[in-house]
């Protein structure tokens, strides 16, 4: 070959790697893309699950509820039992002295003195071992002891209608924690042993997104204004769910009967402009009634037709205010 096909072919040569670098970053190029977008889209697919759970969440809430408190069981349970001293590990520790016999390393080295002396100290070591555990059993008897003698007091105080002890229970367990999370602020007055007032400050503005997300086909996220109709919607039934679960987790820690809910919420007095604290929906709700729904399959709007209620709601305009049930009225 001569020069100038040398030349030629190194040329070729080098447009030829070009090509191939070209190629190579095209998909390169090509590559990244896919990945930003794939990122992107994981983005938009984190987000429309958080809000679809945040919705799932609002109107699920009725679906959940504590533990029943059995007040009579409490009474009857047992005290603890006072801890005793244990030696166990003093005389694991003396059966290894009463046991040791020294090997031929032991005799050879002359190590067989030291050897006993060392676990005379581990008797010792022992010996404070188990005081040192029975202290601890101890404290943590009487920890338990204190605890029992208060749930017999509570439980006492309770079963025979104590509504100081009422207050007590729901201050201390605390079965509304969750409502409180969402957003909602909650009282309550004892009115007798078998009837309980709430009054339920449900906050939609916090509560409830003004925004839905969707995916598209196309992988991209879609950031909407929630409709009005469909944001009442939400609100109506977050407020049904929340007076369903309080009236569960009062059933669940008290001895009550009844619970009658008021619940409270922003309306817009149109002769000053402002907004005012009104009563958007009371009801009174009987346990033997709330014991047969399956809430699960239930609508928690639908299911105020099965109480006593005062509720004023349109899909257009949401709540209006309505009067509150008198426990008075009540037989």
């Amino acid at each position: 070959m001569g020069v100038k096909g040398f030349i030629r072919a190194v040329q070729a040569a080098q447009r030829q790697a070009e090509r191939e670098a070209k190629r190579r970053q095209r998909e390169l190029e090509r590559q990244q893309k896919e990945y930003a977008k794939m990122q992107k889209l994981e983005r938009a697919v984190y987000e429309v699950e958080c809000y679809e759970n945040k919705i799932d969440l609002l109107l699920s809430i009725h679906k959940e509820c504590g533990n029943v408190w059995d007040w009579e069981e409490i009474q009857k349970s047992k005290a603890p039992t006072k801890p005793s001293k244990n030696n166990q590990k003093k005389v694991i520790a003396k059966m290894e002295l009463e046991n040791f016999k020294p090997g031929i390393f032991i005799r050879l080295f002359g190590r067989t003195e030291i050897k006993r002396n060392n676990l005379i100290e581990a008797i010792n070591v022992a010996k404070k071992q188990d005081e040192n555990d029975y202290q601890d059993s101890v404290k943590l008897y009487e920890q338990k002891s204190k605890d029992w003698e208060e749930s017999q007091s509570l439980a006492e105080k309770i079963l025979s209608g104590d509504s100081d002890a009422y207050y007590k229970a729901i201050k201390e367990i605390n079965p509304f924690s969750e409502i409180n999370q969402i957003g909602s602020e909650i009282d309550f007055n004892i009115i007798n042993t078998f009837l309980i007032e709430a009054t339920l400050k449900p906050n939609s503005e916090k509560v409830i997104p003004n925004e839905t997300k969707s995916l598209l086909t196309s992988g991209k996220l879609s950031v909407k204004k929630m409709p009005k109709g469909y944001f009442y919607e939400l609100y109506q039934d977050y407020v049904c769910g929340c007076i369903l679960r309080v009236s569960r987790e009062l059933f669940a820690l008290l001895p009550v009967e009844m619970v009658i809910i008021h619940a409270i919420g922003n309306l817009l007095n149109s002769k000053t402009g402002n907004l005012e604290e009104k009563t958007i929906l009371s009801a009174a709700i009987p346990r033997k009634t709330l014991e047969t729904f399956n809430f699960d399959m239930l609508d928690p709007s639908d299911s105020m037709d099965n109480f006593v209620h005062k509720m004023n709601f349109k899909k257009s305009k949401s709540f209006e205010a309505v009067e509150k049930i008198n426990p008075s009225d009540l037989k």
